[in-house]
């Protein structure tokens, strides 16, 4: 499997990059259609999308780094994000604490933001997993070749999952195409449901947090590369948390009637 999408010798464009960048210009067109039919000012989501883009980059890197403190004794490696090392769960706490001070300062409604960049961000994270594909990373446990036939995945997903992984080659489960497929699922749902007239605001991002954390959970038992804290895997408890955010933000508006 070649990462690299193009080579020019003195530049490599890598197929990790470049998806990561469709998937980020698919969530923007997505959030300023949206923003203009919310009538709210081009301009400042504009610039709200270009500063999250820096924001969640350092957020999934420090987060990932965190978690993988063993491998960054040298603080410049910190820096080397071409090397690999983002954890999504870590750009979208700090997107989202991000949104909230910015909204707040230009007197916007914290949960309509977030409503609308909650499709955005799932249809980007469905893209930008195929990039593990060509990276061959964040796969799962090894499973029988004739198990993925079964499944009539593509001969080219079949042969990507060909992996060295601990010291044997071995056809592995292709969690990042179980995640792709659940996020264009979620994504659908939350196109659909937010021009619901009964829909209140945050209750789109709720629905992702928490059909995204039960997802996240599930996937994550099948992968080989979690990041750890202690026994436990980081992204099962941050989906369990995440679900429990969905819950209440979903109910909320009814418990501000009693």
């Amino acid at each position: 499997m070649n990462s690299v999408f193009l080579d020019l010798g003195f530049f490599q464009i890598k197929w990790y990059s470049l998806l990561i960048l469709i998937g980020f210009l698919a969530g923007y067109f997505l959030v300023i259609n949206r923003s203009k039919k919310k009538e709210i000012p081009v301009k400042i989501i504009s610039d709200l999308c270009f500063y999250l883009i820096i924001v969640s980059i350092i957020g999934a890197r420090l987060y990932y780094c965190l978690f993988q403190y063993k491998d960054y004794t040298n603080i410049i490696d910190v820096f080397k994000i071409w090397e690999g090392g983002l954890a999504i769960h870590g750009g979208i706490i700090f997107g989202v604490i991000f949104i909230y001070f910015y909204t707040k300062s230009k007197k916007l409604d914290f949960f309509e933001v977030l409503d609308i960049f909650a499709p955005a961000l799932v249809l980007g994270q469905s893209i930008g997993r195929w990039g593990n594909f060509f990276n061959q990373e964040a796969f799962g446990r090894k499973i029988d070749i004739l198990v993925l036939k079964k499944f009539h995945l593509p001969q080219f997903i079949i042969e990507g999952m060909y992996i060295w992984d601990k010291g044997e080659y071995a056809y592995r489960t292709p969690t990042f195409l179980i995640e792709s497929i659940a996020c264009i699922i979620i994504f659908i749902i939350l196109i659909v449901i937010r021009n619901k007239k009964k829909i209140k605001s945050g209750q789109v991002v709720s629905i992702y947090l928490f059909l995204y954390g039960i997802e996240r959970f599930f996937v994550e038992g099948l992968r080989t590369d979690s990041l750890m804290f202690f026994d436990l895997r980081i992204a099962q408890l941050v989906s369990i948390f995440m679900i429990v955010v969905g819950i209440y933000l979903f109910i909320r508006p009814y418990i501000k009637k009693l």
